[in-house]
């Protein structure tokens, strides 16, 4: 992977191909965005560069033969995204008693889209860690800058299509139940494909 080019496919690769779920969060958050102005864009783009952010360093820090979570329990992070959107089912419910159905917020704030972020990107510690340890300092830079730019990209993508007219229409008219349901499906999946239930409950 001495070869630059080289370097910033595989970088390209390992992003797309870890990521690519955060697409789905993304137009989420900024369909959220735009109907109830919460969280507000900014809070999401800055929330998303501090999360993956936060995984990149988890991952640099474990290549270098230190272990702060351990792999086992990291699925339980997928109870942060469950948490905000059963938060947000809740409000709905109450909401709809009063004959007002809310907008479709669900994260409200920086540290929410970045806990979420974390969340739905924990695996990736698992992929990232050997490949940091693996590709050397220089490259591993190199890949830390395609990743930023990753980071926009994706932003710009989410941003996109939640201005498509039918999306729109779609969340107007379910929002207050879709965007709440997805954050418990994406905590659910999470906690699930980790394996962490089956550790807990066979402890």
């Amino acid at each position: 992977m001495g070869e630059l080019p080289g370097t910033l496919g595989a970088a390209v690769g390992v992003f797309a191909g870890t990521n690519i779920d955060d697409i789905i969060v993304l137009t989420v958050l900024f369909l959220s965005a735009r109907a109830a102005d919460q969280p507000r864009p900014w809070q999401i783009w800055v929330g998303q560069y501090a999360g993956i952010g936060a995984l990149v360093a988890v991952s640099a820090v474990a290549a270098l033969g230190l272990t702060i979570v351990p792999d086992p329990w990291v699925g339980l992070l997928g109870l942060v995204p469950f948490a905000l959107g059963v938060r947000g089912l809740i409000v709905t419910i109450r909401a709809r008693g009063d004959g007002q159905p809310p907008a479709p917020a669900v994260a409200t704030g920086l540290a929410a889209v970045a806990g979420v972020t974390i969340a739905n990107g924990a695996d990736n510690i698992s992929v990232y860690t050997p490949m940091f340890r693996t590709i050397g300092l220089t490259n591993s830079l190199i890949t830390v800058a395609v990743f930023a730019a990753g980071i926009a990209a994706w932003c710009l993508a989410g941003w996109w299509f939640s201005s498509h007219k039918k999306v729109i229409e779609i969340v107007e008219r379910f929002g207050h139940w879709m965007v709440p349901g997805v954050f418990m499906l994406i905590g659910a999946v999470i906690v699930v494909e980790s394996g962490v239930v089956t550790r807990l409950v066979g402890q």
